[in-house]
Protein backbone atom coordinates (compact mmCIF):
# COMPACT_ATOMS: atom_id res chain seq x y z
CA UNK A 1 0.00 0.00 0.00
CA UNK A 2 2.90 2.18 0.85
CA UNK A 3 4.55 1.27 -2.41
CA UNK A 4 1.60 2.12 -4.31
CA UNK A 5 1.02 5.97 -2.56
CA UNK A 6 4.97 6.84 -3.42
CA UNK A 7 4.55 5.93 -6.71
CA UNK A 8 0.70 8.32 -6.74
CA UNK A 9 3.30 11.34 -5.34
CA UNK A 10 5.83 10.69 -7.91
CA UNK A 11 3.70 10.32 -10.42
CA UNK A 12 1.68 13.71 -9.45
CA UNK A 13 4.99 15.42 -9.02
CA UNK A 14 5.97 14.35 -12.29
CA UNK A 15 2.62 15.63 -13.43
CA UNK A 16 3.30 19.29 -11.57
CA UNK A 17 6.63 19.43 -13.38
CA UNK A 18 5.30 18.50 -16.71
CA UNK A 19 2.64 20.81 -16.57
CA UNK A 20 4.84 23.80 -15.34
CA UNK A 21 7.05 23.04 -18.35
CA UNK A 22 4.55 23.53 -21.01
CA UNK A 23 3.10 26.27 -19.37
CA UNK A 24 7.06 28.14 -19.48
CA UNK A 25 6.81 26.59 -22.67
CA UNK A 26 3.57 28.37 -24.11
CA UNK A 27 4.82 31.95 -22.23
CA UNK A 28 7.63 31.67 -24.10
CA UNK A 29 6.00 31.08 -27.48
CA UNK A 30 3.72 34.15 -26.23
CA UNK A 31 6.50 36.48 -25.78
CA UNK A 32 7.89 35.38 -29.10
CA UNK A 33 4.22 35.66 -30.79
CA UNK A 34 4.47 39.43 -29.41
CA UNK A 35 7.63 40.36 -29.95
CA UNK A 36 6.97 39.07 -34.03
CA UNK A 37 3.72 41.12 -33.81
CA UNK A 38 5.24 44.46 -32.46
CA UNK A 39 8.42 44.26 -35.22
CA UNK A 40 5.69 43.75 -38.13
CA UNK A 41 3.28 46.56 -36.81
CA UNK A 42 6.42 48.92 -36.47
CA UNK A 43 7.70 47.86 -40.22
CA UNK A 44 3.84 48.00 -41.38
CA UNK A 45 2.50 51.01 -39.73
CA UNK A 46 4.60 53.53 -41.75
CA UNK A 47 2.93 52.23 -44.82
CA UNK A 48 -0.74 52.38 -43.36
CA UNK A 49 -0.32 55.87 -42.19
CA UNK A 50 -1.91 59.01 -43.65
CA UNK A 51 0.85 60.77 -45.86
CA UNK A 52 -0.66 64.01 -44.15
CA UNK A 53 -0.18 67.36 -45.34
CA UNK A 54 2.85 68.27 -48.17
CA UNK A 55 4.68 71.29 -47.76
CA UNK A 56 5.84 72.36 -51.49
CA UNK A 57 8.35 75.30 -50.65
CA UNK A 58 8.05 78.03 -53.32
CA UNK A 59 10.69 77.24 -56.12
CA UNK A 60 14.31 78.34 -56.28
CA UNK A 61 15.43 79.96 -59.58
CA UNK A 62 18.16 77.96 -60.99
CA UNK A 63 19.94 78.77 -64.29
CA UNK A 64 20.76 75.56 -67.15
CA UNK A 65 19.43 73.05 -65.19
CA UNK A 66 20.70 69.18 -66.06
CA UNK A 67 19.71 66.36 -63.89
CA UNK A 68 21.18 67.19 -59.95
CA UNK A 69 23.44 69.99 -62.00
CA UNK A 70 22.66 73.90 -62.26
CA UNK A 71 24.75 76.47 -63.49
CA UNK A 72 27.57 76.23 -66.29
CA UNK A 73 29.64 73.59 -67.03
CA UNK A 74 32.19 75.74 -67.81
CA UNK A 75 32.37 77.79 -65.08
CA UNK A 76 35.16 78.41 -63.33
CA UNK A 77 35.01 76.72 -60.11
CA UNK A 78 33.00 73.51 -59.47
CA UNK A 79 31.56 72.95 -56.24
CA UNK A 80 29.76 69.49 -55.39
CA UNK A 81 27.83 69.21 -52.28
CA UNK A 82 27.48 65.70 -50.72
CA UNK A 83 24.07 65.65 -48.15
CA UNK A 84 21.39 63.48 -46.99
CA UNK A 85 18.16 64.12 -47.10
CA UNK A 86 17.46 63.29 -43.55
CA UNK A 87 20.16 65.17 -42.51
CA UNK A 88 18.72 68.71 -40.42
CA UNK A 89 21.68 70.64 -41.38
CA UNK A 90 21.35 70.09 -44.81
CA UNK A 91 17.78 70.75 -44.50
CA UNK A 92 19.09 74.00 -42.88
CA UNK A 93 21.59 74.48 -45.80
CA UNK A 94 18.90 73.95 -48.57
CA UNK A 95 16.28 76.82 -47.19
CA UNK A 96 18.61 79.37 -45.44
CA UNK A 97 21.97 79.77 -47.67
CA UNK A 98 21.43 77.57 -51.34
CA UNK A 99 18.96 80.30 -53.11
CA UNK A 100 21.82 82.98 -52.18
CA UNK A 101 24.59 81.34 -53.16
CA UNK A 102 22.86 80.04 -56.78
CA UNK A 103 22.00 83.67 -57.15
CA UNK A 104 25.20 85.17 -56.27
CA UNK A 105 27.59 83.00 -57.74
CA UNK A 106 25.76 80.14 -59.62
CA UNK A 107 23.47 82.51 -62.11
CA UNK A 108 26.49 84.80 -62.85
CA UNK A 109 28.33 81.76 -64.13
CA UNK A 110 31.00 81.84 -61.68
CA UNK A 111 30.01 78.92 -60.31
CA UNK A 112 28.41 74.70 -61.38
CA UNK A 113 26.95 73.74 -58.69
CA UNK A 114 26.00 69.90 -58.42
CA UNK A 115 24.14 68.06 -55.77
CA UNK A 116 24.86 63.98 -54.45
CA UNK A 117 23.38 61.90 -52.13
CA UNK A 118 25.91 60.22 -48.95
CA UNK A 119 24.81 57.12 -49.82
CA UNK A 120 22.91 55.53 -47.04
CA UNK A 121 24.58 58.25 -44.02
CA UNK A 122 21.87 58.43 -42.32
CA UNK A 123 19.68 55.34 -43.15
CA UNK A 124 17.60 53.57 -46.11
CA UNK A 125 15.31 56.69 -45.70
CA UNK A 126 18.49 58.87 -46.99
CA UNK A 127 19.06 56.53 -49.84
CA UNK A 128 15.18 56.61 -50.59
CA UNK A 129 14.66 59.63 -50.96
CA UNK A 130 17.71 59.93 -52.72
CA UNK A 131 16.52 57.62 -55.60
CA UNK A 132 13.07 59.84 -55.36
CA UNK A 133 15.40 63.08 -56.48
CA UNK A 134 17.36 60.87 -59.13
CA UNK A 135 14.09 59.17 -60.75
CA UNK A 136 12.20 62.57 -60.70
CA UNK A 137 15.59 63.96 -62.48
CA UNK A 138 14.24 61.69 -65.48
CA UNK A 139 11.41 64.14 -66.06
CA UNK A 140 13.68 67.06 -65.28
CA UNK A 141 12.01 67.48 -62.02
CA UNK A 142 15.67 66.47 -59.63
CA UNK A 143 15.53 70.12 -58.36
CA UNK A 144 11.88 70.53 -57.44
CA UNK A 145 11.82 67.17 -55.89
CA UNK A 146 14.94 67.59 -53.80
CA UNK A 147 13.64 71.02 -52.59
CA UNK A 148 10.01 69.27 -51.72
CA UNK A 149 11.90 66.43 -49.59
CA UNK A 150 14.17 68.82 -47.51
CA UNK A 151 10.82 70.73 -47.07
CA UNK A 152 9.25 67.57 -45.61
CA UNK A 153 12.19 66.64 -43.19
CA UNK A 154 10.39 64.98 -39.80
CA UNK A 155 13.08 63.71 -38.13
CA UNK A 156 15.36 60.52 -39.00
CA UNK A 157 14.74 57.39 -39.57
CA UNK A 158 10.99 58.02 -38.24
CA UNK A 159 8.95 57.53 -41.31
CA UNK A 160 9.37 60.76 -42.57
CA UNK A 161 11.02 58.97 -46.42
CA UNK A 162 8.86 55.99 -46.90
CA UNK A 163 7.88 55.10 -50.10
CA UNK A 164 4.37 56.14 -49.71
CA UNK A 165 5.60 59.39 -48.70
CA UNK A 166 7.87 59.66 -51.70
CA UNK A 167 5.09 58.59 -54.20
CA UNK A 168 3.03 61.47 -52.56
CA UNK A 169 5.68 64.10 -53.41
CA UNK A 170 6.02 62.24 -57.25
CA UNK A 171 2.06 62.88 -57.24
CA UNK A 172 2.14 66.30 -55.97
CA UNK A 173 4.83 67.50 -58.38
CA UNK A 174 2.98 66.06 -61.43
CA UNK A 175 5.04 63.67 -62.59
CA UNK A 176 4.03 60.97 -65.11
CA UNK A 177 3.59 58.27 -61.82
CA UNK A 178 4.15 55.08 -64.24
CA UNK A 179 7.23 55.53 -65.45
CA UNK A 180 8.04 56.89 -61.18
CA UNK A 181 7.26 54.28 -60.51
CA UNK A 182 9.33 52.14 -62.54
CA UNK A 183 12.28 53.89 -62.32
CA UNK A 184 11.77 53.92 -58.11
CA UNK A 185 10.91 50.60 -56.88
CA UNK A 186 13.18 49.32 -59.84
CA UNK A 187 15.86 51.04 -57.91
CA UNK A 188 17.13 52.22 -61.01
CA UNK A 189 19.73 54.77 -59.26
CA UNK A 190 20.47 52.06 -56.84
CA UNK A 191 24.16 51.82 -58.13
CA UNK A 192 24.22 56.06 -58.32
CA UNK A 193 23.95 56.57 -54.89
CA UNK A 194 26.01 53.83 -53.72
CA UNK A 195 29.09 55.66 -55.94
CA UNK A 196 28.14 58.99 -54.26
CA UNK A 197 29.13 57.62 -51.08
CA UNK A 198 32.39 56.25 -52.39
CA UNK A 199 33.03 59.41 -53.92
CA UNK A 200 32.30 61.46 -50.72
CA UNK A 201 34.64 59.14 -48.93
CA UNK A 202 37.12 59.35 -51.48
CA UNK A 203 36.69 63.75 -51.32
CA UNK A 204 37.23 63.48 -47.45
CA UNK A 205 33.87 63.70 -46.42
CA UNK A 206 33.25 62.88 -43.11
CA UNK A 207 29.93 64.81 -42.56
CA UNK A 208 26.65 65.99 -44.41
CA UNK A 209 26.62 68.58 -46.09
CA UNK A 210 29.95 69.04 -47.68
CA UNK A 211 31.13 70.61 -50.24
CA UNK A 212 33.58 69.96 -52.48
CA UNK A 213 35.67 73.31 -54.28
CA UNK A 214 37.62 72.53 -57.34
CA UNK A 215 39.20 74.83 -59.64
CA UNK A 216 42.46 75.58 -62.06
CA UNK A 217 45.56 77.37 -61.21
CA UNK A 218 47.75 77.68 -63.72
CA UNK A 219 46.74 74.40 -64.81
CA UNK A 220 47.02 72.88 -61.88
CA UNK A 221 43.82 71.37 -60.34
CA UNK A 222 42.95 72.55 -56.87
CA UNK A 223 40.63 71.67 -54.12
CA UNK A 224 39.00 72.15 -50.63
CA UNK A 225 36.35 70.42 -48.79
CA UNK A 226 33.96 72.90 -46.81
CA UNK A 227 32.19 71.27 -43.84
CA UNK A 228 29.13 72.54 -42.55
CA UNK A 229 26.11 74.22 -43.41
CA UNK A 230 27.77 77.40 -43.56
CA UNK A 231 25.96 81.04 -44.02
CA UNK A 232 26.30 82.50 -47.16
CA UNK A 233 29.19 85.06 -46.06
CA UNK A 234 31.55 82.15 -45.80
CA UNK A 235 30.97 80.34 -49.00
CA UNK A 236 31.94 84.12 -50.60
CA UNK A 237 35.19 84.08 -48.53
CA UNK A 238 36.07 80.64 -50.13
CA UNK A 239 34.61 81.56 -53.46
CA UNK A 240 36.09 84.56 -53.86
CA UNK A 241 39.17 83.64 -52.07
CA UNK A 242 39.65 80.99 -55.09
CA UNK A 243 39.20 83.78 -57.58
CA UNK A 244 41.65 86.00 -56.36
CA UNK A 245 44.00 82.74 -56.49
CA UNK A 246 42.97 82.35 -59.96
CA UNK A 247 43.46 85.72 -61.04
CA UNK A 248 39.52 86.66 -61.98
Amino acid sequence: MSSTKDMSKRQARREQIRRKEQRGRLFGIGLVSLGAIAIAFLVIYPSLKPVGEIVVPEGITRPDVKFNATGDPDAPIKLEEYSDFQCPYCGKFSEQTEAKLIESYVSTGTVYFIYHSFGEFIGSESAAAAEAAYCAGDQEKFWQMHDVIFANQNGENAGAFTDKKLLAFANKLELDMTAFKSCFSGNKYKNLIAQDGQDGLKAGVKATPSFVMSYTVNGVLKTKLIEGALPIDQFKLEIDAALAEMGK
